[in-house]
């Protein structure tokens, strides 16, 4: 999977980068901003918007001085809104773009910046090297930058923000951060949000072996890693092959998200789904997934399964009495979401009997009550790779960018997903999807990679047509169009 790499990392990654391949520093540069263009010109971008471009002394400017030639190749009207105090105080690289720019394009000294209607502002003024306290110039620069009204694209970080920590000054609130290789850790964080707007992930060109060596527990996990992770089934493969599957949850008033489980754990493609459940709902279940068996009481030969789901819709009371008795029988890996995490947060000692390498699926709320509070998004994921490295389990931290957390330590960020996704129901179809594929025989780590991927996905691919309108229901209908799209059979 690809690295995350901190921001005083990056300069190490460009000279591995440049060492292995030959390549002039000046060319990766140009690499990233034919890269930026070619983003931007699929966005719909009308030539007729003025593009005005912030543009800062440093490499980050220097790869917004090379966008602004690009752009004006293509028939837009550019403008720089100069944040450097001389072309001599450019980087090496930066000066070199500037000798290049077309006369068409006019550049603006701070006393002349206009922000004319229908435009559009590329920030590049700083880049990933911001540390500690911003100069008074550079905050001066951002708060006129504030003041644009149209939209506003960043070029790989916000200016401003820290890569790898929370806002402490002030920063460029961007619609759109676009970022290279990799999102700078600070990209991920909740309360960076209102700076980064939506976020874009460009590859350049760095070559994988330029990574060897720079360590990094933090990792991204993108479409082109799914399908190796992907269990292959022949012709004579039957319902068997594909997982017997058992999910605990549902009751009186609570039996959607048992649905919703079992039909995703279904359209993931599990072989055989049973449902447990108290007897007064066996009836919804049969008619709502007629493919789904029913089961009610005792749990008898829970061994029969292949994997086990819990939580969804269940309710905290009266439950904990079954929950600890099949705890002490299954000893396979287990998914635990929704009330299975929050009876396990009553009983604290259940937590020693999960068996290990098992899935644990909480949203903040539910990690707070289980895990414990932080103060920010960077404890709660240190916290998160403690619970996990210390229990031996796989923590799934969902949100805008879900975090799994694994028990040798590494975390991996997802990059699937879309904010339309914040309904109702939409955690069960992930726990049914977890839970299918590794019933299917995945292991634990790749059943987790491939149910938040391919959530996320269906997430995507649903809310083209639905945007703020999808409702759970909808991620679950395009699951089998996520298979289509990753070339997965």
């Amino acid at each position: 999977m690809q690295k995350i790499l901190a921001g005083d990392q990056v300069k190490e990654l460009d000279a591995q980068h440049l060492k292995l391949t030959g390549q002039e520093s000046h060319e990766l540069m140009e690499a990233a901003a034919t890269a930026f263009v070619k983003w931007y010109l699929s966005q719909g971008f009308s030539t007729a918007s003025f593009v005005l471009i912030a543009v800062g002394a440093g490499n980050n400017g220097g790869d917004g001085l090379s966008i602004a030639r690009l752009l004006t190749e293509h028939s837009y009207s550019v403008s720089i809104l100069q944040c450097f105090e001389s072309p001599d105080k450019l980087s090496t690289d930066g000066f070199l773009n500037y000798n290049k720019l077309p006369k068409s394009i006019e550049i603006l000294s701070f006393e002349d910046w206009q922000f004319p209607e229908n435009s559009i502002l590329i920030d590049a003024f700083l880049g990933v090297g911001v540390h500690g306290e911003l100069r008074p110039y550079a905050v001066e620069y951002i708060t006129r930058l504030n003041e644009f009204k149209g939209k506003v694209i960043s070029v790989d970080i916000p200016s401003g923000l820290p890569s790898d920590e929370i806002i402490s000054n002030t920063a460029v609130q961007a619609d759109f951060t676009v970022s290279f290789e990799f999102p700078k850790l600070s990209l991920i964080f909740p309360e960076n949000a209102e700076y980064v707007g939506d976020l874009v992930v460009l590859k350049i060109g760095v070559v994988n072996a330029a990574y060897k060596g720079i360590n990094s527990s933090m990792h991204y996990l993108e479409a082109n890693h799914i399908p190796s992770l992907h269990k292959v089934f022949n012709r004579f493969s039957y319902k068997g092959d594909l997982g017997k599957i058992l999910l605990l949850g549902g009751s009186p008033g609570k039996m959607g998200a048992l649905i919703l489980c079992a039909k995703s754990a279904l359209r993931t493609g599990s072989g055989l789904v049973t449902c447990h459940m108290e007897d007064s709902e066996r009836f919804i279940i049969q008619t709502a997934v007629p493919e789904a068996m029913a089961s009610w009481g005792l749990i008898p030969n829970p061994e029969f399964y292949d994997a086990v789901g819990i939580g969804p819709g269940w309710g905290i009371e009266n439950r904990e009495r079954l929950f600890r008795q099949f705890l002490q029988d299954f000893k396979k890996p287990i998914v635990v979401d929704a009330d299975g995490l929050n009876i396990m947060a009553r009983f604290p000692d259940l937590l020693s009997l999960v068996p290990k390498n098992s899935i644990l699926t909480p949203h903040i709320g539910e990690f707070n009550r289980h895990v414990g509070l932080a103060r920010n998004h960077i404890e709660r994921l240190e916290m998160a790779k403690k619970f996990a490295v210390d229990n031996e389990l796989i923590l799934v931290l969902k949100g805008a960018n879900t975090v799994i957390s694994l028990p040798d330590g590494r975390q991996v960020v997802n990059s699937s997903g879309t904010k339309y996704m914040a309904t109702g129901g939409s955690g069960d179809v992930l726990t049914g999807m977890i839970t299918s594929f590794l019933g299917m025989g995945y292991s634990p780590e790749n059943a987790t990679l491939c149910g938040v991927y391919q959530h996320g996905l269906a997430g995507e691919m649903a809310s083209k047509s639905k945007r703020r309108s999808m409702i759970a229901s909808d991620i679950i209908a395009a699951i089998p169009d996520t298979y289509i799209q990753l070339g997965i059979f």
